[in-house]
Protein backbone atom coordinates (compact mmCIF):
# COMPACT_ATOMS: atom_id res chain seq x y z
CA UNK A 1 0.00 0.00 0.00
CA UNK A 2 2.84 2.32 0.89
CA UNK A 3 3.92 4.49 -2.46
CA UNK A 4 -0.06 4.27 -4.13
CA UNK A 5 -0.15 8.03 -3.83
CA UNK A 6 2.27 10.32 -1.38
CA UNK A 7 1.02 13.58 -1.16
CA UNK A 8 1.29 15.98 1.64
CA UNK A 9 -2.46 17.19 1.51
CA UNK A 10 -6.11 14.58 1.25
CA UNK A 11 -6.74 13.22 -1.79
CA UNK A 12 -9.53 14.37 -4.04
CA UNK A 13 -10.80 10.30 -4.96
CA UNK A 14 -13.54 11.31 -8.38
CA UNK A 15 -16.00 8.80 -7.59
CA UNK A 16 -17.18 6.92 -11.08
CA UNK A 17 -15.50 10.01 -12.67
CA UNK A 18 -17.61 12.73 -10.76
CA UNK A 19 -21.05 11.10 -10.87
CA UNK A 20 -22.48 14.18 -9.75
CA UNK A 21 -21.01 16.71 -12.33
CA UNK A 22 -20.56 14.29 -15.17
CA UNK A 23 -21.92 10.93 -16.78
CA UNK A 24 -21.18 8.08 -14.59
CA UNK A 25 -18.15 6.26 -15.16
CA UNK A 26 -17.85 7.48 -18.70
CA UNK A 27 -14.50 7.84 -20.44
CA UNK A 28 -15.51 11.29 -20.81
CA UNK A 29 -16.35 11.70 -16.84
CA UNK A 30 -12.89 10.56 -16.04
CA UNK A 31 -10.78 12.32 -18.65
CA UNK A 32 -12.76 15.46 -16.89
CA UNK A 33 -12.61 14.62 -13.73
CA UNK A 34 -8.41 14.10 -13.97
CA UNK A 35 -8.32 17.63 -15.87
CA UNK A 36 -10.02 18.98 -12.56
CA UNK A 37 -7.57 17.50 -10.68
CA UNK A 38 -8.45 14.45 -9.21
CA UNK A 39 -5.80 12.49 -7.90
CA UNK A 40 -7.25 8.82 -7.91
CA UNK A 41 -10.24 7.91 -10.02
CA UNK A 42 -12.67 5.71 -8.70
CA UNK A 43 -14.52 2.48 -10.96
CA UNK A 44 -17.08 0.01 -10.18
CA UNK A 45 -16.57 -3.32 -12.58
CA UNK A 46 -18.40 -6.21 -13.38
CA UNK A 47 -17.90 -8.80 -15.87
CA UNK A 48 -20.18 -9.10 -19.58
CA UNK A 49 -21.83 -11.84 -20.93
CA UNK A 50 -18.33 -13.08 -22.65
CA UNK A 51 -16.10 -12.32 -19.60
CA UNK A 52 -14.94 -8.52 -20.43
CA UNK A 53 -14.49 -6.65 -17.25
CA UNK A 54 -16.34 -3.20 -18.13
CA UNK A 55 -16.72 -0.24 -15.80
CA UNK A 56 -20.34 -0.54 -14.78
CA UNK A 57 -22.25 0.72 -10.97
CA UNK A 58 -25.53 -1.60 -11.31
CA UNK A 59 -25.99 -5.19 -12.71
CA UNK A 60 -28.14 -3.98 -15.30
CA UNK A 61 -27.98 -0.95 -18.00
CA UNK A 62 -31.70 0.23 -17.26
CA UNK A 63 -30.37 3.41 -15.22
CA UNK A 64 -27.95 4.88 -17.56
CA UNK A 65 -29.02 3.74 -21.49
CA UNK A 66 -31.44 4.01 -23.41
CA UNK A 67 -32.42 -0.10 -22.77
CA UNK A 68 -32.95 -2.40 -19.86
CA UNK A 69 -31.60 -6.09 -19.13
CA UNK A 70 -28.85 -7.61 -17.18
CA UNK A 71 -25.68 -6.86 -17.43
CA UNK A 72 -24.78 -10.91 -17.39
CA UNK A 73 -26.89 -11.36 -20.33
CA UNK A 74 -25.14 -8.80 -22.51
CA UNK A 75 -21.65 -9.30 -24.73
CA UNK A 76 -19.16 -6.48 -24.64
CA UNK A 77 -20.25 -5.79 -28.19
CA UNK A 78 -23.93 -5.36 -27.04
CA UNK A 79 -23.31 -3.21 -24.22
CA UNK A 80 -20.92 -0.75 -25.91
CA UNK A 81 -23.36 0.02 -28.53
CA UNK A 82 -25.35 1.45 -25.56
CA UNK A 83 -25.50 5.51 -24.58
CA UNK A 84 -24.18 5.40 -21.19
CA UNK A 85 -25.01 9.35 -20.92
CA UNK A 86 -28.85 8.66 -21.62
CA UNK A 87 -29.95 9.82 -18.58
CA UNK A 88 -27.73 11.73 -17.43
CA UNK A 89 -28.67 14.93 -15.31
CA UNK A 90 -25.96 17.04 -13.13
CA UNK A 91 -26.72 16.14 -9.54
CA UNK A 92 -29.79 13.30 -10.56
CA UNK A 93 -28.13 10.09 -10.99
CA UNK A 94 -30.70 7.68 -12.54
CA UNK A 95 -33.65 10.16 -13.07
CA UNK A 96 -35.67 9.17 -15.60
CA UNK A 97 -38.96 11.61 -15.24
CA UNK A 98 -37.69 15.03 -16.89
CA UNK A 99 -38.01 16.36 -19.96
CA UNK A 100 -35.69 15.09 -22.99
CA UNK A 101 -34.14 18.76 -23.28
CA UNK A 102 -32.71 18.33 -19.96
CA UNK A 103 -30.52 14.93 -21.21
CA UNK A 104 -28.09 16.96 -22.13
CA UNK A 105 -25.23 14.49 -23.36
CA UNK A 106 -28.31 12.23 -24.80
CA UNK A 107 -27.27 11.07 -28.54
CA UNK A 108 -23.58 11.69 -28.22
CA UNK A 109 -22.68 8.20 -28.08
CA UNK A 110 -24.89 6.80 -31.35
CA UNK A 111 -23.96 10.01 -33.18
CA UNK A 112 -27.29 12.31 -33.22
CA UNK A 113 -25.77 15.08 -30.92
CA UNK A 114 -21.98 15.82 -31.75
CA UNK A 115 -19.25 15.34 -28.70
CA UNK A 116 -17.93 17.96 -26.99
CA UNK A 117 -14.75 19.12 -28.49
CA UNK A 118 -11.76 16.78 -27.85
CA UNK A 119 -14.35 14.19 -27.08
CA UNK A 120 -15.57 11.45 -29.81
CA UNK A 121 -18.68 9.87 -29.22
CA UNK A 122 -16.74 6.48 -27.94
CA UNK A 123 -16.27 8.71 -24.62
CA UNK A 124 -19.64 8.46 -24.09
CA UNK A 125 -20.28 4.59 -23.64
CA UNK A 126 -19.92 2.02 -21.23
CA UNK A 127 -15.61 1.71 -20.72
CA UNK A 128 -13.72 -1.40 -20.34
CA UNK A 129 -11.54 -1.38 -17.50
CA UNK A 130 -8.75 -2.04 -19.59
CA UNK A 131 -9.34 1.17 -21.81
CA UNK A 132 -9.89 2.95 -18.03
CA UNK A 133 -6.20 1.70 -17.17
CA UNK A 134 -4.43 2.40 -20.17
CA UNK A 135 -6.07 6.09 -20.76
CA UNK A 136 -5.19 6.99 -17.35
CA UNK A 137 -1.72 5.34 -16.67
CA UNK A 138 -0.71 7.94 -14.27
CA UNK A 139 -3.64 7.85 -12.05
CA UNK A 140 -4.14 5.65 -8.94
CA UNK A 141 -7.40 3.39 -9.53
CA UNK A 142 -9.59 2.60 -6.23
CA UNK A 143 -11.67 -0.46 -8.36
CA UNK A 144 -14.59 -1.94 -6.41
CA UNK A 145 -15.87 -5.46 -7.45
CA UNK A 146 -19.35 -5.38 -7.99
CA UNK A 147 -21.57 -8.74 -7.20
CA UNK A 148 -24.31 -9.55 -10.06
CA UNK A 149 -27.59 -11.47 -9.07
CA UNK A 150 -28.83 -14.71 -9.93
CA UNK A 151 -32.04 -15.68 -10.92
CA UNK A 152 -33.73 -15.90 -6.95
CA UNK A 153 -32.68 -12.00 -7.61
CA UNK A 154 -29.66 -12.33 -5.03
CA UNK A 155 -26.35 -11.24 -4.73
CA UNK A 156 -23.71 -13.81 -6.19
CA UNK A 157 -20.50 -14.03 -5.00
CA UNK A 158 -19.41 -16.31 -7.32
CA UNK A 159 -19.95 -13.40 -9.97
CA UNK A 160 -17.40 -11.65 -7.76
CA UNK A 161 -14.88 -13.75 -7.77
CA UNK A 162 -14.99 -14.31 -11.45
CA UNK A 163 -14.51 -10.62 -11.72
CA UNK A 164 -11.77 -10.70 -9.12
CA UNK A 165 -9.71 -13.17 -11.66
CA UNK A 166 -10.23 -11.44 -14.67
CA UNK A 167 -9.11 -8.00 -12.62
CA UNK A 168 -6.15 -9.71 -11.26
CA UNK A 169 -5.23 -11.28 -14.63
CA UNK A 170 -5.46 -8.12 -16.03
CA UNK A 171 -3.93 -5.67 -13.41
CA UNK A 172 -0.85 -7.95 -13.94
CA UNK A 173 -1.00 -7.58 -17.58
CA UNK A 174 -0.76 -3.90 -17.38
CA UNK A 175 2.05 -3.90 -14.69
CA UNK A 176 -0.31 -1.46 -12.58
CA UNK A 177 0.29 -3.96 -9.28
CA UNK A 178 1.60 -0.58 -7.61
CA UNK A 179 -1.49 2.07 -8.61
CA UNK A 180 -4.64 0.09 -7.88
CA UNK A 181 -6.17 -1.00 -4.73
CA UNK A 182 -9.46 -2.71 -4.67
CA UNK A 183 -12.51 -2.65 -2.67
CA UNK A 184 -15.46 -5.23 -2.16
CA UNK A 185 -18.82 -5.29 0.26
CA UNK A 186 -17.74 -9.25 -0.05
CA UNK A 187 -15.48 -10.00 2.22
CA UNK A 188 -14.92 -13.32 1.05
CA UNK A 189 -14.85 -11.74 -2.84
CA UNK A 190 -11.76 -9.70 -1.65
CA UNK A 191 -10.63 -12.94 -0.06
CA UNK A 192 -10.31 -14.24 -2.95
CA UNK A 193 -8.81 -11.63 -4.94
CA UNK A 194 -5.57 -11.03 -2.56
CA UNK A 195 -5.08 -15.03 -3.69
CA UNK A 196 -5.06 -13.96 -7.36
CA UNK A 197 -3.39 -10.87 -6.52
CA UNK A 198 -1.41 -10.90 -3.44
CA UNK A 199 0.55 -7.85 -4.39
CA UNK A 200 -2.39 -5.40 -4.78
CA UNK A 201 -3.77 -3.37 -2.46
CA UNK A 202 -6.69 -3.86 -0.92
CA UNK A 203 -9.48 -1.55 1.60
CA UNK A 204 -11.77 -3.72 4.24
CA UNK A 205 -15.04 -5.34 3.21
CA UNK A 206 -17.93 -4.50 4.63
CA UNK A 207 -18.47 -7.20 7.45
CA UNK A 208 -15.02 -6.83 8.66
CA UNK A 209 -15.53 -2.53 8.76
CA UNK A 210 -18.65 -3.32 11.11
CA UNK A 211 -16.91 -5.86 13.34
CA UNK A 212 -14.20 -3.11 13.61
CA UNK A 213 -16.28 -0.38 14.09
CA UNK A 214 -18.61 -1.46 16.62
CA UNK A 215 -16.81 -3.99 18.33
CA UNK A 216 -13.21 -3.35 18.05
CA UNK A 217 -11.96 -6.54 16.18
CA UNK A 218 -8.32 -6.09 14.64
CA UNK A 219 -8.08 -5.16 10.48
CA UNK A 220 -5.76 -6.78 8.46
CA UNK A 221 -2.23 -4.90 9.06
CA UNK A 222 -1.43 -5.45 4.91
CA UNK A 223 -4.13 -2.99 5.03
CA UNK A 224 -3.36 0.55 5.12
CA UNK A 225 -6.30 2.29 4.06
CA UNK A 226 -10.16 1.90 5.12
CA UNK A 227 -12.60 3.57 3.00
CA UNK A 228 -15.73 4.29 5.51
CA UNK A 229 -19.40 5.78 4.46
CA UNK A 230 -20.20 9.25 6.12
CA UNK A 231 -23.70 7.56 7.42
CA UNK A 232 -24.15 4.19 7.71
CA UNK A 233 -27.67 2.56 8.86
CA UNK A 234 -28.17 5.90 10.27
CA UNK A 235 -25.07 6.62 12.88
CA UNK A 236 -22.46 8.97 12.21
CA UNK A 237 -19.41 7.34 11.37
CA UNK A 238 -17.02 10.01 10.19
CA UNK A 239 -16.54 11.70 12.80
CA UNK A 240 -13.14 13.64 14.52
CA UNK A 241 -13.37 10.78 16.84
CA UNK A 242 -13.39 7.92 14.30
CA UNK A 243 -10.45 9.71 12.23
CA UNK A 244 -8.16 10.19 15.46
CA UNK A 245 -9.25 6.47 16.02
CA UNK A 246 -8.17 5.47 12.31
CA UNK A 247 -4.84 7.46 12.63
CA UNK A 248 -3.76 5.66 16.06
CA UNK A 249 -3.94 2.73 14.47
CA UNK A 250 -1.37 3.80 11.33
CA UNK A 251 -4.20 3.66 9.08
CA UNK A 252 -5.57 6.18 6.53
CA UNK A 253 -9.16 7.19 5.98
CA UNK A 254 -10.88 7.59 2.94
CA UNK A 255 -14.35 8.58 2.87
CA UNK A 256 -16.91 7.99 0.15
CA UNK A 257 -20.36 9.86 0.32
CA UNK A 258 -22.36 7.69 -2.28
CA UNK A 259 -26.04 6.92 -0.79
CA UNK A 260 -25.40 8.77 1.99
CA UNK A 261 -27.78 11.29 1.59
CA UNK A 262 -25.28 14.30 2.15
CA UNK A 263 -25.11 17.46 -0.64
CA UNK A 264 -21.68 17.56 -2.02
CA UNK A 265 -20.47 20.93 -1.86
CA UNK A 266 -17.53 22.89 -1.63
CA UNK A 267 -18.29 23.67 2.26
CA UNK A 268 -19.51 20.05 3.14
CA UNK A 269 -16.42 18.72 1.26
CA UNK A 270 -14.33 21.82 3.16
CA UNK A 271 -15.75 20.51 6.54
CA UNK A 272 -14.44 16.70 5.71
CA UNK A 273 -10.82 17.98 5.47
CA UNK A 274 -11.02 20.06 8.57
CA UNK A 275 -11.55 16.54 10.18
CA UNK A 276 -8.34 15.28 8.81
CA UNK A 277 -9.43 12.83 6.70
CA UNK A 278 -7.08 11.46 4.50
CA UNK A 279 -9.15 11.20 1.15
CA UNK A 280 -12.63 12.22 0.14
CA UNK A 281 -14.40 10.03 -2.61
CA UNK A 282 -16.55 12.64 -4.32
CA UNK A 283 -19.07 13.17 -6.56
CA UNK A 284 -17.93 16.64 -7.61
CA UNK A 285 -14.19 16.16 -7.79
CA UNK A 286 -13.43 19.87 -9.27
CA UNK A 287 -15.50 21.05 -6.14
CA UNK A 288 -13.56 18.93 -3.64
CA UNK A 289 -10.11 20.23 -5.64
CA UNK A 290 -11.60 23.68 -5.52
CA UNK A 291 -11.97 22.97 -1.66
CA UNK A 292 -8.40 21.45 -0.77
CA UNK A 293 -7.30 25.05 -2.71
CA UNK A 294 -8.93 27.51 -0.89
CA UNK A 295 -7.62 25.65 2.35
CA UNK A 296 -4.24 25.82 1.16
CA UNK A 297 -4.81 29.35 0.11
Amino acid sequence: MEGLVALDRPLVIAHAGGDQDYPHSTLYAYTQSALAGADILELDVMLTADGVLIVQHDDTVDRTTEVSGPVAELTLAEIQALDNAHWFVAGLWGDQTLPAAEYVFRGVRTGAVEPPPGFTADDFRVATFREVAERFPHHTLDVEIKLQRNAEGEEDPATGIAAAEVLAAEIAELGREESVIVACFNDDVLAAFSEFAPSVATTPGEATLVGWFLEGQALDPHQAVIQLPFTYAGIDVVTADTVARVHSEGLEVWVWLSGTDVVETREFYADLFALGVDGVIAGRPAEAAAALAEIAG
